[in-house]
């Protein structure tokens, strides 16, 4: 194997993983180098007997393919291989923990469009490896440095088609009490799974939680009905069938690999992928008590908000990226995590962003309140939030985001600054966020205020400081 040119597609390399564009930046070479290095190292680690790793698949049409050349690649370097087939992200994080195995690989490009994939790499917790070792896992492929393994030692390819039913009874075992609580109020809810590997899970929590189901995109063709990413402009037929479905509570999109979760309230309004961790926050708060929490710098004040109401609850921030908040979550022993694209960490579930989990506790919130979710919503604290995107080739590339960080940094040095994951600025009505992205080749600059105009002005503020 060696290392592949980038021709003019980005190959993301990342805390995250691997995401490029299928046939250019990622190909089953591609994919092959990188699954290798990333088994050489896991060698390194287990001693005396073959790792165990658990590959998955997000169903995105052409993925198998993919998902051939990293089981034959971890194979050849001597790794026994369980291949779960098509499954959510945070299922292969929970697999690892119930067979015992060192490690796993998703492929998987998350929320991108269709033309991408990528590989995302769990370590023997079922978590993403933190940034030391992934950076070291991206420099063995980059020197496709790989250590094959003689013929006899190289690793079996079997196959256990348990993980959906598996990651469905954990939520249940976890979460006690949630699905006699949910059944009782007979609740029904719209789903849409984007035809990817949320449709067998998805449906199976929702039934499992005696829930009636409209399921919209819920064949595992792979071919997206709509652009996977879930936020409000991508989920309009979603917002209509909830509105068209009498007596529907609630409706849930999930991503391609099915690790976050928006909603839509009963009348059909998206509420914002923001409130997803907050929802869940307060209904595990409600259960357990007082607990460590984390979230990253682009993650609303609403869970602040939210823990101050239970004394002794702590938020702790991270840089953005699930496994900078699992570093700041699993020290602390904290019940749930996540960050406010949707994604919520349930660590006792597993260590990964995961739509069920969030589902069960945002339903048994539902079902415990009596009430419907736009009055819980319409609940909480209120602020606007602004996400925007540049290109970085339109900036000068990457390159140029050092300096505009500086530049901002400068500008607003009287204000309190957070510099772990580009630079954040609070203010005493607001904060804005300007980095760039790990999955995508883009900047993000994010702004909350209590007003969408104050938020855009910040945003505006921010980019002018930095140049951008």
């Amino acid at each position: 194997m060696s290392a592949p040119a980038t021709d003019n597609a980005p190959l993301m390399l990342s805390v995250s993983g691997a995401r490029g564009i299928v046939g250019i930046t990622m190909t089953p070479v591609v994919a092959a180098t990188f699954a290798g290095a990333f088994g050489s190292h896991i060698r390194t680690l287990v001693q005396g007997r073959r790792p165990k790793l658990v590959v998955a698949r997000d169903g995105r049409f052409g993925g198998e393919s993919l998902a051939r050349a990293v089981q034959g690649a971890l194979a050849s370097v001597g790794c026994d291989v369980v291949d779960i087939g098509v499954a959510m992200t945070p299922t292969v994080g929970l697999m690892i923990r119930a067979l015992g195995a060192d490690g796993g690989m998703a492929v998987t490009a998350s929320h991108n469009p269709i033309e991408w994939n990528g590989l995302k790499c769990l370590d023997g917790d079922g978590l993403a490896p933190p940034k030391p070792v992934a950076e070291a896992i991206i420099a063995r492929f980059k020197a496709a440095n790989i250590s094959f393994a003689k013929p006899l030692d190289i690793g079996s390819i079997t196959t256990d088609t348990t993980a959906a039913k598996r990651h469905v009874d954990r939520v249940l075992e976890v979460m006690t009490g949630v699905a006699d609580r949910v059944r009782a109020r007979k609740l029904h809810v719209v789903l849409d799974s984007v035809n990817a590997s949320g449709c067998e899970g998805g449906r199976m929590m929702l039934d499992a939680l005696g829930c009636g189901v409209t399921h919209i995109y819920g064949e595992m063709t792979g071919i997206f009905g709509h652009t996977p990413e879930p936020t409000a402009e991508n989920l309009g037929e979603l917002a209509a069938k909830v509105r068209a479905t009498a007596g529907a509570a609630c409706g849930f999109a999930q991503d391609p690999d099915a690790d976050r979760l928006a909603i839509v309230d009963e009348n059909g309004r998206y509420i914002g992928e923001e409130y997803t961790l907050v929802l869940a926050a307060q209904r595990m708060l409600e259960l357990r008590g007082p607990f460590a929490l984390a979230a990253n710098l682009s993650t609303s004040r609403m869970i602040d908000d939210v823990a101050a109401k239970f004394p002794g609850a702590v938020v702790h921030r991270t840089a953005v990226g699930e496994a900078n908040v699992v570093s700041a979550l699993k020290p602390a022993k904290g019940l749930l995590g996540g960050e406010g694209n949707g994604g919520v960490i349930v660590p006792e579930v597993c260590w990964v962003r995961d739509s069920l989990s969030a589902m069960a506790l945002v339903l048994d919130l539902i079902a415990s309140r009596g009430e419907p979710l736009s009055k819980i919503v319409d609940g909480l604290p209120r602020y606007a939030i602004v996400k925007t995107k540049l290109d970085l080739a339109s900036i000068g590339g990457l390159a140029a985001v050092a300096p505009a960080l500086a530049k901002l940094k400068a500008a607003f040095a009287s204000e309190r600054v957070s510099d772990i994951d580009g630079v954040r600025i609070d203010f005493a009505d607001g904060w804005v966020h300007v980095r760039s992205s790990n999955t995508e080749p883009i900047a993000r600059i994010i702004a909350e205020a209590p007003t969408k105009a104050r938020a855009e002005e910040l945003v505006a503020k921010a980019a002018k400081a930095a140049g951008l």
